[in-house]
């Protein structure tokens, strides 16, 4: 990375009405880096995304894009940015060649030899020659991909670029930004899919309506996650839940919906089965509920909490609100 900040928001507030959209957000994303804003639906990501590209204009704060302002640049400050904001819309009647072929000559600087690569890029070559009309969602989401890429921009900003992929497209998606992210392009991506951004973000701001809830690397969330939750079924669900007592470190219940629900350090967790099965209890079902990070994303976007997270300390704050 260099010292040039390819996001540098600070400060940014927008309204509609009497609904406070974004409030007082500050991100800062630097040149190279994959980074995610993360939030449920609501959270005031897109809002945020359509100010970096000047769709509305911020109440408040400065944004700057690759070193430049709206105030100062005007649509300069998309020199060297691609993207798109919710679901890239193409002509069904044309082919995704045709699409592309005709957003690059709009744009009027596209060089000889890009499009193929970049059809390639996205996995489309086969399908390039068929009409757009025909294609799947997922299939449209990377078409979308290689026209944010058909100007070589320094940054390239997606949203939700996953949402509404089955399992496979999900994949093929985050394998795609993975490789884009590989040759050094800067990533900006909203989501609220916690194992996605966990998949291929570096850094993470999580959001809760409007405002920030965590600012912060992967790793540092990793620290701050709970310990994850499992579900547990078996023969004899009494005498189960009863050697719970023999493992003090856990949190073993049982609930109306659920056979016994299991929480605790994981090797705790551990060895309470190796206890069950031990017992000549039979070991039915045991599934984990969430992972250690969708749960902590669901612990700081509760609406019944409104602190901001950056210590584990306060981490243990809400968590004992949130019981």
């Amino acid at each position: 990375m260099n010292e040039l900040l390819a996001v540098e928001a600070v400060g940014v507030s927008k309204s509609f009405g009497s609904v406070r959209a974004v409030d007082d957000v500050t991100v800062r994303v630097a040149a190279g880096e994959v980074y995610g804003v993360l939030g449920p639906n609501g959270a005031g990501k897109t809002t945020f995304l359509r100010m970096l590209f000047g769709l509305i204009r911020p109440d408040a704060g400065t944004i700057r894009v690759l070193g430049r302002t709206w105030a100062d640049d005007g649509v300069g400050v998309l020199d060297g940015v691609g993207g798109f904001i919710e679901s890239p819309r193409f002509y069904p009647y044309l082919t995704g060649r045709q699409n592309l072929e005709g957003l690059a000559l709009l744009d009027g600087r596209t060089r000889p030899g890009l499009l193929e690569e970049l059809l390639e890029l996205v996995e489309m070559t086969d399908r390039a020659d068929q009409k757009v009309g025909g294609y799947s969602y997922g299939m449209r989401q990377r078409l979308g991909v290689a026209a944010s890429l058909l100007r070589e921009p320094q940054l390239l900003v997606l949203d939700e670029p996953a949402n509404g992929l089955d399992p496979a497209g999900i994949r093929d998606m985050r394998a795609l930004v993975k490789r884009l992210a590989d040759s050094g392009l800067t990533v900006l991506l909203s989501s609220h899919d916690m194992a996605e951004v966990e998949e291929i973000c570096d850094n993470v701001t999580i959001m809760k309506r409007g405002t920030v809830a965590f600012h912060g690397t992967i790793a540092k969330l990793r620290t701050m996650a709970p310990d994850p939750g499992h579900v547990l079924a078996t023969t004899d669900d009494e005498r189960a839940l009863a050697l719970a007592a023999q493992h003090p470190a856990l949190h073993v219940a049982r609930a109306p919906d659920v056979p016994l629900t299991v929480t605790g350090p994981q090797p705790e967790v551990a060895a309470y089965v190796a206890t069950i099965v031990r017992a000549d209890i039979g070991l039915v079902a045991f599934n984990q509920t969430q992972t250690p990070l969708e749960a902590l994303f669901f612990m700081l976007t509760d609406d019944t909490t409104h602190q901001t997270l950056d210590r584990p300390a306060e981490l243990a704050e809400v968590a004992e609100v949130a019981r």
